[in-house]
């Protein structure tokens, strides 16, 4: 069976990318901080007919998140799919407030986060020839908020490393590709904000890996 780390996964999009990847036949390696939750996640997968199991991480200690990401192919054997989408918290910093200190958070997580987890899966994907990397950010990545700066930068950095990605490792079967979502997440939203369900979602990462035609699909209103 095909594998799919999900990096950052949880009861919203993590676990509808979980199903629909499930439901073509892949094994699914679940990644966050907490085990107990994991858990749940991969009992409800499990019900589901899905193979699935949890790797407790934090994407900002790279030696546990590469521990975990080698522990999912242990168990499952090599990882097919990557999707690195972890959640770094909605800190509102504005840019001319931006620190090196309240920068390297979101650095550390996400930006180092993503390198460490590609680091950890690639040697084996360009062993086989195949294999994808897909990575979510929000829209700030293109276009930023003010409000969101701390963020918007981390997830900029990450976008410009996927796209080289995607540039330079798909003569060699690897498939890299952003998933920029500029709307809310959720079944439904408050009155006028944009949004979408993350089942909907979801199936924009089943076309990234099966059409490889692009390297980033935006997600809007």
């Amino acid at each position: 069976m095909p594998t799919i780390a999900i990096v950052g996964a949880g009861p919203g999009l993590g676990l509808s990318i979980a199903k629909v990847f499930g439901g073509h036949g892949f094994d699914v390696a679940l990644i966050s901080r907490n085990q107990h939750k994991l858990d749940g996640l991969a009992k409800e997968l499990s019900a589901a007919g899905v193979d699935a199991a949890g790797f407790a991480a934090d994407t900002s200690d790279h030696a546990q998140l590469t521990e975990a990401l080698e522990a999912a192919s242990a168990r499952f054997g090599r990882i097919d799919v990557l999707e690195f989408s972890p959640h770094g918290g909605l800190a509102m910093v504005a840019p001319e407030e931006v620190t090196v200190e309240n920068l390297a958070p979101q650095v550390e997580g996400v930006l180092y986060g993503a390198v460490t987890a590609v680091r950890a899966v690639l040697p084996a994907m360009l062993e086989a020839g195949a294999g994808t990397l897909l990575f979510t950010t929000g829209g700030g990545a293109i276009t930023p908020y003010p409000q969101l700066a701390t963020m918007n930068t981390a997830q900029a950095g990450l976008r410009n490393w996927v796209h080289n990605l995607h540039n330079t490792l798909s003569e060699k079967g690897v498939h890299a590709a952003t998933v920029a979502i500029n709307v809310m997440i959720a079944e439904q939203g408050p009155e006028g904000i944009p949004y979408r369900a993350p089942d909907d979602i979801a199936s924009a990462y089943w076309d990234l890996h099966t059409l490889r035609d692009r390297a980033e699909h935006l997600v809007s209103a």
